[in-house]
């Protein structure tokens, strides 16, 4: 029995702060978890600059509704799911996710929540669990499941590399570098021959 487990920014759709920040013309946002490994201190980070500036959840959903998957992120997925489960394990969260899944065919998320005050002040967020991706891929093989896992950031190395196969998909110069051992594609057709491959 297997389960792909996919990241969602970077693999399916377009990095969500990346493109606040270019909405916004706040470069700091850009920061993502390609550069910053550390989640924690990335979101703290964000949190401070959106407090600074006056930004709220509502002007985040208002950028999130303009954002289109990545051409081919559906087809790719309709496919995955017509022959195995997907779960698609991301950092993002809840109230960003929702209108991100309804253009991808409402996929199965597990993903964190915001904490936002009754002004849309985004105050905080709740992580689902410590580890997020690398918890739940092995809490997965645990109930018996085989996990193919496929990511771009430094945050889905856990879970690519504790599964039976694992994937970088668009990653990043450096961590293609650091990580030679792990296969790397830029298309989602490479990406579906490798997932089927690891699967027979």
């Amino acid at each position: 029995m297997y389960i792909t487990c996919l990241d969602l920014e970077g693999v399916l759709v377009p990095e969500i702060w990346i493109a606040f920040a270019e909405a916004t013309g706040i470069p700091e946002l850009k920061r993502t978890t390609r550069d910053e490994p550390d989640y924690d201190k990335l979101m703290k980070y964000r949190i401070n600059i959106l407090k600074e500036h006056g930004l709220g959840l509502k002007e985040i959903q208002d950028t999130i509704a303009t954002i289109d998957p990545m051409p081919g992120a559906k087809e790719f997925l309709d496919e995955l799911r017509s022959f195995t489960q997907v779960i698609i394990i991301s950092d993002t969260f809840s109230q960003f996710a929702g209108p991100l899944m309804k253009k991808l065919g409402y996929p199965t998320i597990f993903c964190n929540t915001l904490e936002v005050a009754d002004n849309g002040e985004i105050t905080g967020f709740k992580m689902r669990c410590e580890k997020s991706k690398l918890t739940t891929v092995k809490a997965l093989q645990s109930i018996g499941f085989e996990t193919i896992a496929s990511g771009d950031s430094h945050n889905d190395l856990g879970m690519i590399q504790a599964s039976k196969a694992g994937f970088l998909f668009r990653s990043t110069d450096s961590i293609k570098t650091e990580y030679p051992e792990l296969p790397a594609y830029e298309t989602y057709d490479e990406l579906m021959a490798a997932i089927k491959a690891a699967m027979d």
